[in-house]
């Protein structure tokens, strides 16, 4: 054998996964088919002088695992610059609200705009804080019954009153928000913080998106110095360093089996043979195309992809953003949540529905050179506008290639009641809608999450009960990345379950 293991794909997952096994002293060597590893974490110069993130940007989920400390990622260059405050919240009447790391000063904050819903934030945040725990041990750990149960009832955290919680947990996010407070600018701020999943706020069993939101002030929100791909150029040097190979420019275009077992895989013409083989790939690309016929599981074209559901408009600004709510940097730091009321999201989800792209979409707007001046030349902003809900399937036979110009137009247009004279700074710019994100980056119909993140699709179901342990149908193939539990986002955990699983089997 050529290696231990070897691994499709450089997404950061799988990059993760690899780099506990080369420091255990398995020989791994990963293949990635871009010229740059990171896949959807990742960062290249696309106008000259701004450092574009190509996919995720803010680093939440990560900080709430020890994958940086165990791996000492510090030592190969990451550096991470904690964002405070987490979120600001511009509004058509310019008022600005923000939301703090410190409980204490949030509080404070929302008491002196909204008397009584400082205090309503608190008992929110008391209320749920152990939930919140809960859910980030179960994402630290297999999802089989036996494990979930396990997390649930012994992990780390503090033991919960189920019976009393699962009225709000089955509910929609959007009728939790609406108990709690009872001023229409927080139900939409945390209402669309926790649309970032894909769900809209009216579907049941979606409580937890944003019944985890005490998560943001335990782990906080930060951002790597030099762009969001800086996490997976330091998981790439920590492989090499431990002895292991990562290729890109390499694209895997089959499995090897042989009696039953994967074998290995081939790049271009050339076998590479494993002990055992990782997909870091979408799962409809690992267990599909990847695969010999012969071997590709029945259930594999059954699973929800869902139909996209945002797009990304990412520019390069010769000047710093200016909102008429609040002009400060401050409001420049952290998230910025572009959502007038609930009515916008629902609309856009209306919309989405009838396979139409929004026409008065809710943004999410990071301009994070405001605490990383490597990101743009001096005096300079990297603005990114991701914005919902935009289908990847389209009515009418149009195509994205046909209307990207006028979405993006949409899109700015929006943000512009908020931060006018933005057009006016643009210097270059990337959109990056559902058919460009599932042509450059594999993400199958547009959908960063891989997979839809329903009930059925979540912990031991995700991406099938039969696969729910990152063991793959056949022997000695493994499953990590987006499409596995826990799902999307930049958190690693994935990676890391797949590879406690991978060591065992290997000893």
């Amino acid at each position: 054998m050529q290696y231990d293991v070897v691994t499709i794909g450089a997404g950061h997952n799988a990059l993760v996964a690899s780099a506990y096994l080369a420091q255990a002293g398995y020989r791994v060597g990963v293949f990635e088919r871009r010229p740059i590893v990171g896949g959807a974490v990742s960062t290249q110069e696309i106008v000259p002088g701004y450092q574009f993130d190509l996919g995720g940007s803010a680093h939440i989920l990560i900080r709430l695992t020890p994958i940086v400390e165990e791996l000492q990622l510090e030592r190969f260059g990451l550096t991470y610059l904690d964002l405070d405050p987490l979120f600001f919240a511009p509004f058509p009447d310019d008022e600005a609200v923000f939301i703090y790391r410190d409980v204490d000063r949030t509080v404070d904050h929302l008491e002196s705009l909204f008397p009584g819903q400082g205090r309503a934030y608190r008992r929110f945040i008391d209320d749920w804080r152990d939930f919140s725990l809960t859910v980030r041990d179960t994402f630290l750990a297999s999802p089989s019954p036996f494990q979930l149960g396990k997390s649930m009832a012994f992990g780390g955290s503090p033991p919960m009153d189920w019976k009393a919680a699962m009225r709000h947990i089955t509910r929609p996010y959007g009728e939790v928000v609406s108990e709690y407070f009872s001023e229409h600018k927080l139900q939409t701020m945390l209402a669309w913080m926790a649309a970032q999943s894909g769900p809209p706020p009216t579907e049941p069993m979606t409580g937890p998106f944003v019944l985890w939101h005490p998560l943001y002030h335990e782990g906080g929100i930060a951002r790597p110095r030099g762009g969001s791909g800086m996490l997976t150029q330091a998981l790439k040097q920590h492989i090499e360093a431990h002895g292991g190979d990562v290729f890109v420019d390499a694209p895997v275009t089959e499995i090897l089996m042989e009696n039953g077992e994967a074998v290995g895989v081939r790049v271009d013409d050339e076998p590479i043979t494993a002990r055992a083989t990782l997909a870091g790939t979408h799962v409809k690309e690992s267990l599909g195309r990847l695969l010999p016929e012969r071997y590709r599981p029945d259930f594999i074209d059954n699973l929800r992809l869902g139909n996209g559901f945002g797009a990304i408009l990412r520019l390069a600004l010769d000047r710093p953003v200016r909102y008429t709510a609040h002009p400060g940097t401050d409001a420049r730091v952290g998230l910025q949540l572009i959502c007038r009321d609930m009515q916008q999201l629902h609309s856009a989800y209306g919309s989405f529905m009838q396979k139409r792209p929004a026409e008065d979409p809710p943004i999410v707007a990071m301009t994070f050179s405001a605490v990383d001046d490597t990101l743009a030349p001096p005096g300079g902003e990297v603005l990114w506008l991701w914005a919902q809900y935009f289908p990847y399937e389209l009515a009418d036979g149009q195509r994205w290639e046909d209307i990207k110009g006028d979405v993006a137009d949409t899109i700015l247009d929006t943000f512009e009641q908020y931060a006018p004279g933005t057009r006016d700074a643009i210097v270059g710019q990337l959109f990056q809608h559902p058919e460009w994100l599932e042509r450059e980056l594999g993400l199958f119909r547009g959908n960063v999450m891989h997979l839809e993140m329903s009930i059925d699709q979540m912990f031991m179901l995700r991406p099938h009960l039969s696969l729910s342990d990152y063991r793959a149908h056949v022997d000695r193939l493994y499953l990590t990345g987006a499409s596995t539990h826990p799902g999307g986002g930049i958190m690693g955990a994935s990676g890391r379950n797949a590879a406690r699983v991978l060591l065992k089997d290997l000893d």
